[in-house]
């Protein structure tokens, strides 16, 4: 377990780092006590082992449940709060019963945070914790995410953000300290491999899960399908698009997507980036 000595004895070479895990520290510490929305990703990880280092039994990380979920993270998030001795629960989502989450238009990350963060707040009050965490970090104001909003509309602070964090400096203190989760591929809400303006079902959304499980099974360390309809359009990184083509292999992802139910199978020669359904938004904007 990871006591908050080894944070505050951290070995960084980086003199602007450190200071920013000196800051981080230093605002979990002010905040006594927290519940962290924990999805097991790399930024959540390490919040919820800091907070758990810092603040002890005064820090609860939670992971919401929802077919948004992939079963990977499920999994992981159980493992990871059983290694670091975390405080740690799971509780339902209820956003698939919301129509403007299930719609899937641009602000469906809106209506989606919005119920997941007044789940959370509700737990922390009952609990009698001050503060509700999430992972945010400085880079994820480069892109397209509606649930910033209602994150900001709820109160939810974002320590590794306001630390001054990016990606790369929780990589870096992650592999620091140990955490399995530092060179972890970035992951997202399923809900973001579905073109807006298709409903969302959690028919789709486990077709998807499935679908890159079985990509990830065949050895591929970054995965998106993107779902269309009939059509699964893979997003793979540009070191690794060659590697689908040659037998077995591509056999392989064929025969197990054509099982999952679609129809045809793409490749993405751009190759794997975040937030591509975006892109749609972006060219409608520029008026294309």
């Amino acid at each position: 377990m990871i006591q908050e000595a080894d944070i505050i004895n951290l070995p960084c070479p980086d003199p602007v780092l450190s200071a920013k895990i000196k800051k981080l520290h230093g605002h979990l510490k002010r905040l006594q006590s927290v519940l962290v929305a924990f999805s097991a990703g790399v930024d959540s990880t390490l919040l919820a082992v800091l907070a758990n280092a810092v603040l002890a039994d005064k820090a609860l990380a939670v992971t919401a449940v929802s077919p948004s979920l992939p079963q990977s993270d499920r999994l992981a998030a159980s493992v990871l709060a059983e290694k670091y001795g975390l405080r740690h629960c799971f509780i339902e989502s209820d956003e698939m019963s919301d129509e403007r989450f299930t719609a899937n238009s641009p602000d469906r990350c809106y209506y989606c945070k919005g119920h997941l963060f007044r789940e959370l707040r509700r737990m922390a009050d009952e609990r009698g914790l001050v503060a509700l965490l999430d992972g945010s970090n400085v880079d994820d104001a480069d892109d397209f995410r509606p649930g910033r909003r209602a994150a900001a509309e709820l109160g939810v602070i974002s320590p590794l953000a306001a630390a001054g964090m990016h990606k790369s400096d929780i990589r870096v203190v992650s592999r620091l300290l140990g955490l399995p989760t530092a060179n972890k591929p970035a992951m997202a809400c399923l809900a973001s491999r579905i073109p807006y303006g298709l409903p969302l079902t959690g028919k789709i959304l486990r077709q998807v899960d499935a679908a890159e499980d079985s990509l990830r099974k065949l050895g591929f360390t970054q995965v998106r399908v993107r779902s269309h309809g009939d059509v699964a359009r893979l997003e793979l990184p540009e070191n690794e698009l060659a590697a689908a083509l040659p037998e077995p292999v591509r056999t392989s992802i064929v025969r197990e997507l054509k099982n999952l139910g679609y129809r045809y199978i793409t490749l993405d020669l751009v190759g794997y980036r975040t937030g591509s359904m975006n892109e749609a938004l972006t060219s409608a904007n520029a008026g294309l």
